[in-house]
């Protein structure tokens, strides 16, 4: 039986420094809830060049998370005129969270949780083998999908899957239906966690997207975008800042097939979550327990038609959750640390968003050369995970604290649950 006492162990009194700084300020400022965050300066490098772009609207706001990434850096909220940026939306389109409360108590879960943890790796493919061929790799159905993913597939996505593929046959020749209910690789995980209430309750939780059709469909259009601008493209900061402007062809094919691939996101992390529930249910060491009525399914990684400051505008939230007043998200830390059920306080200045994670501290790269076995099995203690150096990578020590990237933005959002994780699968 787990000790609740010693769960407990991982509560801290809150931080608190709320509240946004100009980080720069061009032809639109850019906001930052990065308060006692440190920036690198390749990510400050890159929220400037978003900030010079005509096609913004009012401000750009960063949140504490914020680091590089490809194309745009990851913890930034970018309201556009008229336009959409494909590579500020990313490749990996409607990535985000799913987390479920059960009825289950840490007193009901055994002292070791091995065999919760290899249920779910066995219920759910993840990671990659065989270099993603569709009839090898262990991380996708090897074309034998399950029949209530087949059913999901044919009725909610195919129709809209075949007028895209009409246009761009290519993306038909993408793993659509053999990765619709898997998890994916890097930072993608599976978590069981339990709360802090006076009567804790645990929880299912995990991170996923669009997985290889999305990637495709996000890199076509990255592609277009660069073309698609000519002679123009010179003008702009960064090339991966190419835009569609609204009217155009292409614009209107890309949002029709991001919305898409953002439903296909969704959808693959409910069918994941099914299977998770229904492993753990089948587990001999596990008593009887249902799901609540408590869930939250949010995206950190889109783009949406919104209002703000008098104006339509194509809001993309490249790594930031909608926080709109009572909007419910999820702020995953690193493995090993907390995360967060939060509720939106809608502050207009961050246009309704707030942070979707810790934010990353060095490449995966600089993880694998900075730290070893021996540090990550120290960092993850407690965590029922892999303790091998195919994980090195997400090691804690690789993330911001999750508690100041938390107090970086009271003015955001409300905490609602604090998690702590028990199992954690990584893709």
């Amino acid at each position: 039986m787990l000790s609740t006492k010693r769960l407990l162990a991982f509560t801290r009194c809150p931080l608190l420094l709320s509240g946004y700084e100009i980080i720069h300020n061009h032809k639109v400022p850019v906001k930052g809830w990065v308060k006692g965050i440190p920036i690198e300066d390749q990510a400050r490098r890159q929220v400037e060049n978003v900030s010079k772009l005509d096609i913004v609207h009012s401000h750009v706001a960063v949140m504490p998370d914020v680091h590089w990434g490809m194309g745009c850096t990851v913890g930034t909220i970018i309201p556009t005129l008229k336009a959409i940026i494909p590579a500020a939306v990313g490749v990996d389109i409607g990535c985000g969270m799913v987390a479920v409360k059960t009825t289950l108590t840490p007193e009901m879960l055994p002292d070791s949780l091995k065999d919760v943890r290899l249920a779910i790796e066995a219920a759910v493919p993840h990671g990659r083998t065989r270099g993603g061929r569709a009839s090898e790799d262990a991380g996708a159905w090897r074309n034998n999908a399950p029949e209530r993913n087949v059913q999901r597939w044919n009725n909610e996505l195919a129709p809209g899957f075949n007028k895209i593929t009409s246009k761009y046959p290519k993306l038909g020749r993408t793993n659509n239906v053999n990765h619709l209910g898997t998890l994916g690789t890097g930072n993608h995980f599976i978590e069981v966690c339990t709360d802090f209430e006076e009567k804790p309750s645990i929880w299912f939780m995990l991170h996923s997207g669009s997985r290889g059709v999305g990637n495709a469909i996000g890199t076509q259009f990255i592609e277009h975008a660069k073309k698609d601008m000519g002679i123009h493209l010179r003008n702009l900061p960064d090339a991966d800042l190419a835009y569609f402007r609204e009217g155009t062809e292409f614009f209107e094919d890309y949002v029709e097939g991001v919305l898409w691939a953002q439903t296909y996101a969704r959808i693959n992390r409910e069918l994941m979550m099914e299977r998770v529930v229904k492993a753990v249910q089948g587990s001999r060491k596990i008593p009887s327990f249902k799901v609540t009525d408590v869930a939250i399914n949010c995206h950190h990684n889109y783009v949406q038609l919104e209002n703000h400051f008098g104006e339509d505008v194509w809001v993309t939230r490249k790594g930031a959750v909608r926080a709109g007043k009572g909007d419910l998200g999820i702020i995953p830390g690193s493995m090993g640390a907390r995360s967060f059920i939060v509720r939106g306080l809608g502050n207009p200045q961050s246009f309704c968003s707030c942070s979707h994670g810790a934010g990353r501290t060095m490449s995966r790269n600089a993880a694998n050369r900075r730290f070893t076995t021996a540090d990550h099995v120290k960092a993850t203690a407690g965590v029922e995970c892999r303790k091998d150096a195919g994980v090195i990578d997400e090691i804690p020590m690789a993330y911001k604290d999750i508690d100041h990237v938390i107090a970086a933005q009271s003015d955001l959002v409300e905490v609602v649950y604090t998690l702590k994780q028990l199992v954690c699968v990584k893709g």
